[in-house]
């Protein structure tokens, strides 16, 4: 089995403010798919060190803990470099770096949509969903068009207090590009949405669910 992580490559919102991966949607998922036999290749849009959110920096404990996820984050591959590769699944953390370049991504939307055709496992946590919005099914509809899906929602940026600095609340364009978007009944609790080929997770604290739900696919 083979899994692709497509990271961000960006570390500031258009305002300035410091983004990129957020470390434990990354690395929890990670250690999980290594430890199941599942084999990982890292990508980035400009591919090398990817670029981690300064608030989500582990401590000592998890930085050991973390130590080969933190590795693999210093030498990830251009994605325009493996276009041709195959890959059993798609995996995308988030940060707010996914909102700001691969929500534009055309590469990331074309192995999308292949993916998808093909009826493969396509996955993203928090942000991360924010690089699907903008992607389309092989028949040209809006990839989220109809299915079930969660991401970070309108009131956890607002808690985040970033509501002004993010270039789209992800909730309102998930929606909008016709994502049956749901959450948990509070604000930052895990949840998870699992429709068909597609897993979505909420928030950082769906990393753990969403590594064990990620694995259960694969393996089954």
């Amino acid at each position: 089995m083979r899994a692709l992580f497509v990271t961000t490559s960006s570390n500031h919102l258009a305002s300035g403010h410091p983004t990129g991966l957020w470390v434990e949607e990354f690395a929890v998922p990670y250690l999980a798919a290594i430890e199941a036999g599942i084999a990982v290749t890292v990508a980035s849009p400009k591919g090398g060190v990817v670029p981690l959110d300064p608030a989500s920096l582990p401590g000592e404990k998890d930085q050991a803990a973390w130590s080969s996820a933190l590795a693999a984050l210093r030498t990830s591959v251009r994605l325009d470099a493996i276009q041709a590769e195959e890959f059993d699944a798609i995996f995308i953390p988030g940060g707010h770096g996914p909102m700001v370049d691969l929500a534009q991504d055309e590469t990331l939307h074309a192995l999308v949509a292949r993916h998808d055709a093909a009826g493969k496992l396509i996955a993203a946590v928090c942000h991360g969903p924010a690089a699907l919005v903008g992607a389309k099914r092989a028949d040209g509809a809006a990839f989220f068009a109809g299915r079930k899906a969660t991401g970070f929602t309108n009131m956890e940026e607002k808690l985040a207090g970033l509501t002004d600095e993010v270039p789209f609340l992800l909730e309102d364009a998930m929606k909008s590009s016709g994502a049956i978007f749901s959450s948990a009944i509070l604000p930052l609790l895990s949840h998870l949405e699992h429709d068909g080929n597609l897993l979505t997770g909420q928030n950082p604290r769906s990393s753990e669910a969403i590594a064990k739900a990620l694995v259960k696919a694969l393996q089954g």
